[in-house]
């Protein structure tokens, strides 16, 4: 064949390949060409052709004082047990001028209320549906039954209720619920559906850390969104089968927010609510953060950083010290140039008297060999390709089993080819955590603690140790939401 055939069939090929698998370049959600996305601070990470790009842009509103979620009040309360009730239902906001947003919420018209719960309570919630959809519940980062779990497998229909319970058995932490039913996950994570949990414990109550809510201590939902001509989140439009992004930031559903400091000592408590893009945090004036906890506890010692990498799903809780900042300037937390949060620092009293040095004694992480499973996962492609060990999600099919109590050590890797290749965010139900090893070194201190959403870059490989607590059906997936619904997705039965 001669030289110009062979060069136009390649031609043929890639473009003919490209068609089918709908490549398109997500920056921000974390398409790569070179490894490195995450390190990089606009998060614009790719070096091959580009098709479909959607760049933050800076919010045209004024400033506006940040949405606080409001403490969801019990039922009903015993010594012993709490009861609460969340209802997924339809609403509306009015996030800028004109007209009002139709949206989604929890208790309300956009996300939902904080759910405050206690190691060793009971917790009773009604789940209420009243959205004209089915939906589910999904407890994430919960150790919890997989029948209360609120997996895809498990819908709840539109004007139905049920009740779940279970016993709280896990440390302090900042989880977060959000619905799962398959098919329409993303859509309604894009509409509004995302509420937090605070777990507190004894030593979480004892710590000398920010704890006033709403005074030194935010929640901070990170989510990004575009609105059309008529101020809607539409979400058939903005669809991208690699990653449905936004071009504005919402932060507890709040265009350009600031919040009042007060305090020489300020606790953010940050999740990543998007469904498909990646964050990379730092403070405006390059000065460290304290980060003391992430997914799942509180780590063992406070740790300095200057930058903060989430994905969807996962959360970090930081400290951030002003005491060497002038009164009546700003310090702003932003990511990619673009600003998240502005701190207004006016007079500021002494909250505590420093950071303190130990947070928790988190048991030194060993490498079992005795009545351990051992399990790989390999996550690979794109758009409507996605895969785990070769395989598209069937809900009529076990993919793996495992046993109560049993130790486990799983190998995530995240496949890296000559095209197609993204960051794929793993998230693992029903269970936290822990890094024995990133490509085939100790995990750093920021990521020693418990957690149940991990990074991975291409050609990474991660190995974690976990144990299930309860019996049931879980999801094991990637959490860019369209990855998600595009088959990214297997469970395991625990018996």
């Amino acid at each position: 064949m001669k030289k110009h055939s062979i060069v136009a069939t390649l031609t043929v090929l890639i473009v003919g390949i490209s068609l089918l698998v709908g490549i398109q370049t997500v920056t921000a959600a974390g398409m790569m060409g070179n490894g490195n996305s995450m390190m990089n601070d606009n998060n614009s990470n790719s070096s091959m052709m580009t098709e479909h790009t959607v760049d933050l842009k800076e919010a045209n509103a004024v400033e506006q004082q940040l949405n606080l979620p409001p403490i969801l009040k019990p039922d009903r309360q015993t010594k012993t047990d709490v009861y609460y009730t969340v209802t997924a239902k339809q609403g509306q906001m009015n996030f800028k001028d004109g007209q009002a947003t139709k949206t989604y919420g929890y208790n309300g018209s956009y996300l939902g209320p904080v759910i405050q719960i206690n190691n060793g309570q009971t917790v009773h919630i009604k789940e209420v549906n009243d959205l004209p959809t089915k939906t589910t519940f999904h407890w994430h980062g919960a150790i919890i039954s997989g029948k209360a779990d609120g997996g895809p497998h498990d819908p709840l229909a539109a004007g139905k209720s049920r009740t779940i319970k279970f016993k709280v058995q896990q440390p302090a932490a900042m989880l977060w619920f959000h619905p799962h039913p398959s098919g329409q996950t993303g859509k309604q994570v894009y509409k509004g559906l995302a509420g937090l949990i605070y777990v507190n414990d004894a030593n979480s109550k004892k710590l000398s850390i920010p704890k006033k809510y709403g005074v030194d201590d935010f929640p901070v939902v990170v989510q990004d969104r575009t609105f059309d001509k008529n101020n809607q989140f539409n979400y058939k439009k903005d669809y991208n089968a690699d990653g449905t992004l936004g071009e504005n930031l919402l932060i507890n559903g709040t265009l350009n927010p600031y919040i009042n400091v007060s305090t020489n000592f300020v606790r953010l408590r940050l999740l990543n609510g998007s469904n498909a893009r990646n964050y990379n945090f730092k403070l405006s004036n390059n000065q460290v953060m304290y980060k003391i906890a992430g997914d799942g506890s509180f780590l063992d010692k406070p740790v300095k950083i200057k930058k903060l990498q989430l994905s969807p799903g996962e959360r970090a809780q930081v400290i951030v010290d002003t005491t060497k900042l002038p009164d009546n300037s700003e310090l702003k937390l932003v990511t990619g140039g673009m600003n998240v949060l502005t701190m207004k620092l006016g007079a500021r009293s002494s909250n505590i008297s420093k950071i303190p040095n130990k947070l928790d004694n988190m048991q030194k992480l060993k490498q079992p060999t005795k009545d351990v499973n051992k399990e790989k996962l390999v996550l690979s492609g794109m758009s409507k390709m996605v895969q785990i060990n070769g395989k598209q999600f069937n809900p009529d099919r076990i993919d793996l089993h495992a046993k109560v109590g049993q130790q486990q050590i799983w190998t995530i890797q995240n496949k890296k080819e000559m095209m197609m290749n993204m960051i794929h965010p793993f998230h693992l139900h029903g269970v936290q955590f822990r890094i024995l090893s990133i490509n085939g070194k100790k995990p750093p201190l920021a990521q020693q603690g418990y957690l149940d959403t991990i990074t991975l870059n291409p050609g990474d490989s991660y190995k974690i140790s976990f144990k299930f607590e309860k019996k049931g059906l879980y999801m094991y997936h990637c959490h860019n939401l369209e990855h998600e619904e595009n088959g990214m997705m297997g469970q395991i039965l625990v018996q």
